[in-house]
C-alpha cells in the first residue's frame, strides 16, 4: 500500500540559486545577464562560434516540420483524428510571423543555453481585422495562437520558483520597454533548453565549454594586434628632467609628467598620428625633453597563429563542427571529416526533435483546451530528418546486397534512392527498378532454370528472323538502380 510519502517529493535538485537568481554556475562571469552578455559576445564576434551557429540554425531551419495525427497503433488514422491535426497545422502558419521565423527564435537557446517565449493566442474572425487578437486566415472563431514571442535573456531579472524548484515565472525588466517589472507565468509561456541540469530554468549554453579556449584566443589575438602595431611604429620613449619623476615633483611637473605618459600611450600609426612636443634646453644647452621609438630588435619568439589555431579547433570540437576547419591548416581527409558529419547532424536532429517535444509536451495541450477539444487524442509535431548520405557509398552497398540477392529492388527503392540524390521519382511508364543479371526478385534472388537473365534484353518474338529486335526493345529505359548494378559489375570483370 502507498504511503504518504511516495506522493511528495522530499529531496531537492541542489541547484544553486538566491531570491530567484540562479547562481548554480562557477564562474561568476557567466551568470546571469553578465553571462548572457558573453555568450552574445562569442556568437556575434568570433568567426568559428559564428560558423558552428551558423551552420546548426540553417540546417535545423531547413527542416520539414510535419503535424502528425494520433492513432491507435496500426488503425486507420480516423477522421477527427485528421481534423484536429488540419487545425493545428492551421495554428502553425496562421501566426503574425511565419514558423520558419518562431524557430529562428526559439534557436537563440543554442548561444544562451534556454530561449523562454510567451504565447499570445488570438480568436480566429477576418483576414481583414485591424485588431490583431481577431486577424487570422480563418473565420471559424476558434482560439489559434498569434504569435509565441521570444522574451530577450538579456532582459530576465529574475525566475519564481516553487517550494520543490518548479518554475513558476519568468520576471522581465526590459530597460527599452516602459513596462517596469513584468511577470509572465509559465502556464503563459514555454521554456526552450538544450541541456536540464538540476532543473536549470537558464539550461547550459553549448558555447559554454567553448568559453575557456575562446577567452585565451580572444587575449592572444589582442596581444597580437598591440605587438604588430608597436612593431610597427616602435616602441615610445620620452626622456624628461629626473625631477619630474621624483617623490618630491611640483604640482606644475606632476602635470607635465602626466601628460607625457599620456602622449606615449595614444601614440599610433593612422590617419592622425602626430606629435607637438616642447622644445626646451638647461643651463649648458642639453634638451629637456626628447621623444623617440625604439624598433623591435628581432622577431617574436611565439608562433601565435599555431596557438590561436589550436584554439579554434578546440571551440568546435565543443559542438562537433571540428570538420568546419578541414582543409583550412592543409590537415584532414575527406572520410574523416564525412564521419564527424554525421555525428554533427545527429546532435542536431536532437535539438530539433527537444523543440517538437516542447510544443507537444505543453503549447498543443494548452491549445486544444482553450478550444473545448478532446486533449486524450492529440496531434503531434515532429521535426524532419536530418538526413547527410554519401552518394557513393550507398550506392555501392546497394549494387553488392542486390548483386548478391540480399536486396531485392521495387519502385519504392529507385523511387527513394532518386529522392536522396535529388533526382524526379521514375514515372509509371518507366516502370520501378529491374533486378540485376542472374536474380529473379519472384524467386528471393533466384533465377528459374532455362529462364533468360532477369534483366537482360527480351529474346525477338517467335517466327523472327534471325537478327530482329527484341519484341519489347523500346518498352523501357535504363534505371538509377541497374546502372549502379551495371557499374559494380564492370568493376568486378
Amino acid at each position: 500500500m502507498a504511503s504518504k510519502d511516495d506522493f511528495i517529493e522530499l529531496g531537492s535538485s541542489g541547484l544553486g540559486k538566491t531570491s530567484g537568481f540562479v547562481i548554480d554556475e562557477f564562474i561568476a562571469e557567466l551568470r546571469g545577464i553578465r553571462g548572457a552578455r558573453v555568450y552574445r559576445e562569442m556568437s556575434d564576434n568570433d568567426p568559428v562560434v559564428g560558423a558552428m551557429v551558423y551552420a546548426i540554425e540553417k540546417l535545423i531551419l531547413a527542416i520539414k516540420w510535419e503535424v502528425a495525427p494520433y492513432q491507435d497503433g496500426d488503425q486507420p488514422v480516423k477522421k477527427k483524428d485528421q481534423k484536429n491535426a488540419d487545425f493545428l497545422e492551421e495554428c502553425m502558419y496562421d501566426m503574425s510571423e511565419s514558423w520558419s521565423a518562431m524557430v529562428s527564435q526559439i534557436l537563440s537557446f543554442l548561444v544562451y543555453g534556454y530561449a523562454f517565449c510567451e504565447i499570445v493566442y488570438k480568436k480566429r474572425v477576418s483576414p481583414d481585422s485591424k485588431n490583431g487578437e481577431k486577424r487570422s486566415k480563418y473565420t471559424d472563431g476558434k482560439i489559434g495562437w498569434r504569435k509565441i514571442a521570444l522574451r530577450g535573456q538579456e532582459t530576465l531579472w529574475d525566475w519564481v520558483f516553487d517550494a520543490n524548484g518548479g518554475v513558476r515565472a519568468f520576471q522581465q525588466q526590459d530597460p527599452y520597454a516602459d513596462k517596469g517589472l513584468v511577470t509572465i507565468p509559465i502556464e503563459k509561456g514555454l521554456l526552450f533548453r538544450t541541456a536540464n541540469p538540476r532543473n536549470n530554468p537558464e539550461g547550459r549554453s553549448i558555447l559554454r565549454n567553448a568559453y575557456r579556449p575562446w577567452k585565451f584566443k580572444k587575449t592572444i589575438e589582442e596581444i597580437e594586434a598591440v605587438g604588430i602595431e608597436r612593431d610597427l611604429a616602435g616602441l615610445p620613449v620620452a626622456y624628461v628632467p629626473p625631477s619630474m619623476l621624483s617623490s618630491a615633483a611640483t604640482t606644475a611637473e606632476v602635470s607635465a609628467r602626466n601628460a607625457m605618459q599620456d602622449l606615449i600611450r595614444r601614440i599610433k600609426r593612422n590617419e592622425n598620428e602626430g606629435v607637438l612636443f616642447p622644445l626646451a634646453y638647461d643651463e649648458q644647452g642639453r634638451e629637456l625633453y626628447k621623444l623617440t621609438l625604439l624598433n623591435s630588435g628581432g622577431t617574436r619568439q611565439f608562433n601565435t597563429d599555431a596557438v590561436v589555431q589550436r584554439y579554434d579547433q578546440r571551440i568546435a570540437m565543443t559542438v562537433l563542427a571540428d570538420f568546419i576547419l578541414l582543409g583550412h591548416d592543409k590537415v584532414g581527409s575527406f572520410s574523416l571529416g564525412a564521419s564527424k558529419i554525421d555525428l554533427f547532424t545527429s546532435a542536431i536532429q536532437q535539438i530539433a526533435d527537444t523543440i517538437a517535444d516542447t510544443f507537444n509536451d505543453h503549447a498543443i495541450p494548452r491549445l486544444f483546451k482553450l478550444n473545448g477539444l478532446d486533449t486524450t487524442r492529440l496531434p503531434e509535431i515532429k521535426a524532419g530528418e536530418i538526413t547527410h548520405v554519401d552518394l557513393g557509398v550507398l550506392g555501392d552497398f546497394v549494387s553488392k546486397m542486390t548483386a548478391a540477392g540480399a536486396m531485392q529492388p521495387d519502385t519504392a527503392m529507385d523511387n527513394y534512392l532518386r529522392g536522396l540524390a535529388n533526382l524526379p521519382p521514375r514515372s509509371e511508364e518507366e516502370g520501378g527498378m529491374m533486378a540485376p543479371q542472374g536474380m529473379d526478385p519472384l524467386m528471393g534472388g533466384q533465377q528459374p532454370a532455362g529462364a533468360p537473365p532477369a534483366g537482360a534484353p527480351p529474346a525477338p518474338p517467335a517466327g523472327a528472323p534471325a537478327g530482329a529486335p527484341p519484341a519489347d526493345a523500346t518498352a523501357s529505359s535504363p534505371n538509377f538502380f541497374e546502372m549502379a548494378v551495371q557499374q559494380e559489375q564492370q568493376k568486378g570483370g
